[in-house]
């Protein structure tokens, strides 16, 4: 269930407004309690915005990440390739748990297909939260892709600095950022607000930075 506050004030860096509030799943609650884990989340800025999850160590990600989502009552949708939405079943699953297709071959990139997205709900007044994993793999990066920087960034929307840190057992989603447009200015705020986060394999967390082309190499 999502519920709206009424506006007191404009989401400002690592300060949010929790304009828009959540009720959780009890069950999902009760199993979060049960393995240990546990959450630090107040509500969201703004209607729309994106979500960055770090950091992202292991497959235990995925399904820890799900439960914390049910037991939050936050909807947030991640994007996947078009093709695992046409498979039988398979594809029904994947959109029931906030999968968004992308089209690889679309004259348009990835970036540009969510940047239209988000200002379609932006436009309509629509909720729409779009959660990445910017490492893009399970494997050990020299940095962070640029994808959500530049779909938070286009499309005008707050960034969500979602910490998920197994040392503790948590899921710290409370520092949200109104990206300046200067990565020199934005990305050591972001790695300030997850320093000291503990991966599953804390040796495959990236560096908290933006990947130049000679790193993609």
């Amino acid at each position: 269930m999502t519920r709206v506050l009424p506006a007191a004030e404009t989401a400002t860096d690592l300060r949010p407004a929790h304009l828009v509030q959540f009720k959780g799943n009890r069950f999902a609650q009760m199993l979060l309690r049960l393995i240990g884990w546990r959450f630090e989340f107040d509500g969201l800025p703004a209607l729309q915005g994106v979500a960055v999850l770090y950091p992202h160590t292991s497959n235990w990600d995925f399904p820890i990440a799900m439960l914390l989502k049910l037991a939050m009552g936050i909807d947030v949708r991640f994007w996947g390739k078009d093709s695992l939405f046409r498979i039988p079943l398979f594809g029904r699953w994947v959109r029931w748990m906030g999968g968004v297709p992308l089209r690889r071959n679309a004259a348009e990139g990835v970036v540009e297909q969510m940047v239209e997205l988000i200002q379609s709900k932006k436009d309509k007044a629509e909720y729409f939260w779009l959660a990445l994993s910017p490492e893009g793999t399970r494997a050990y990066r020299p940095g962070w892709r640029s994808g959500f920087y530049r779909v938070a960034l286009e499309a005008q929307v707050p960034l969500m600095l979602a910490c998920l840190d197994y040392s503790r057992r948590v899921l710290v989603c409370r520092q949200f950022l109104n990206l300046s447009g200067d990565p020199d200015i934005d990305m050591p705020l972001i790695a300030q607000a997850f320093e000291g986060a503990t991966g599953y394999r804390p040796e495959l967390a990236a560096p908290v930075r933006l990947m130049s082309e000679k790193d993609k190499k």
